[in-house]
Order: C-alpha cells, then structure tokens, then sequence
C-alpha cells in the first residue's frame, strides 16, 4: 500500500531541490578556489591548471617596483611612480604597467625578471611573467599559485588602498581625468584588501581578491570566467556559497 504522506514529503523536498539548483547561475569559470587568510584551500575546481592571467599579472608588476622602494613622487614621461601604480591596477592601464617597468632600475628587462624571481620566492612554480602588462598569453599561472601572490600582495599598503579606490582623478595641463575601477563593486559591497581584474581571450575573465569578512579574510580565484561581465559576478556567487 502506497503511504501517500511519505510520497508528498519527497516529492515536494525533489521539487525545492531541484528549484534550487535551476536559480543557482552557472559558473563558467574554468577554475576556482576559495581558500582562507592561511592559503588553505577551502573549496576550488581545477586550481592547478596552468592558465593565462591576463593583467592579473600587474600585482606582480607593481610589487617588485614597490620593493624597489624609489620614490612615488618621482616622475617619469609626465607622470609620477605613484600615479602609474595606481593607473595600472585601478583602471588596468596596460601602458602605466609598461612605464613602471622602464622606469625599473635595471629597465624593462629587469623589471621582469624580478617579477619571476619573486614568483620563485613566493613558491609558485606553475608563475611565469615574460611582460609586466598581462597581454601575452605566456603570462601563466594556477589557482593555487594565485593564493601566493593575493597572500603577499595584501602587505602593501598600495595595494591595499588601491583595493578600495572605485575611481582615480589624474590632472594633466588644466584638465581632471577620472579613471573607473574595473571592478565595479569596489566601494559598494565587500571590503576588499586585494582586488585585481584580469581579460584576454586567451584567459576569459580572471579576478583575484582577499576579502575581509565576518568569518575571517577570505581569498578569491576566478580564472577562464566566460567574459568581463561574468567573472565579478560568479567570483560572488562561489564566495556566498562556499562555507567551511
């Protein structure tokens, strides 16, 4: 004999499951990770594919200038070192990306070569820089590699601050420019430590972020997301859903 009330029970906890997981987006993302302020990998899909990172690859870039530690005031081609950092991971200007690594001590060349040197350092072998802006598709790296450079990027105060800013105001002759932050929530949801935005074809959309949370920082890898428009919005969804 069929126990009706068993079968309404299941059907109906079949019917909220299954309506649960249609209104969940899906990720496109080809890798992901959310791990916590120590590295640990709480929850992630293929973090060790070896991908291109876009201009995720300025963190790099701006560190190994910031560990050079010559002047911020200090200009180069009409803008000073301060001005390029923010440019390049605010707006993700590939050129000031460039500046500050012919502006290096040593030129281009050395610049980017300290850039694989700190990513030896930092114990990310699957890391390799072969320009400071992120537009070669050579420019790699894994999810789990990527938690190093969020990890050592969170020191600095620079990128910190940068992390915070949703816009930048640079005055050239008599004229205020005001450059967006490429990651559209900064200022109104999450307080970031770390926030840096990556695209090329070759990657999809990349972002990387240490957030400072109720539970603790939080770390945040998205990698081959779809497009632009998508990596922001599944990097929430996997940190909203991911519990420990």
């Amino acid at each position: 004999m069929v126990n009706y009330r068993k079968l309404v029970i299941l059907l109906g906890l079949f019917v909220s499951f299954h309506s649960y997981a249609f209104d969940w987006p899906k990720v496109t993302a080809k890798s992901w990770l959310v791990a916590d302020e120590s590295g640990k990998v709480i929850q992630g899909y293929n973090i060790e594919q070896q991908r291109s990172i876009a201009s995720v690859s300025k963190l790099m870039t701006v560190m190994v200038v910031l560990d050079q530690q010559t002047s911020l005031n200090e200009t180069y081609k009409g803008f000073t070192r301060q001005q390029l950092i923010d440019l390049a991971l605010v707006r993700s200007d590939n050129r000031a990306a460039e500046m500050l690594c012919e502006a290096y001590t040593g030129g281009k060349s050395e610049c980017i070569r300290a850039m694989n040197i700190k990513a030896r350092m930092l114990n990310m072998p699957n890391t390799n820089f072969v320009e400071p802006t992120g537009l070669s598709i050579m420019n790699v790296s894994t999810a789990t590699d990527l938690i190093k450079l969020v990890q050592a990027a969170s020191s600095y105060p620079e990128i910190n601050h940068a992390a915070e800013t949703s816009e930048v105001k640079i005055k050239i002759r008599k004229k205020w420019l005001v450059f967006h932050n490429t990651n559209p929530i900064i200022g109104k949801r999450h307080k970031f430590i770390v926030s840096k935005t990556g695209y090329i074809n070759a990657s999809g959309g990349c972002i990387v972020m240490m957030l400072d949370t109720e539970i603790g920082k939080r770390i945040v890898i998205v990698l081959g997301s779809k497009n632009t428009k998508t990596r922001i919005p599944e990097a929430e969804f996997i940190f909203e859903n991911v519990k420990e």
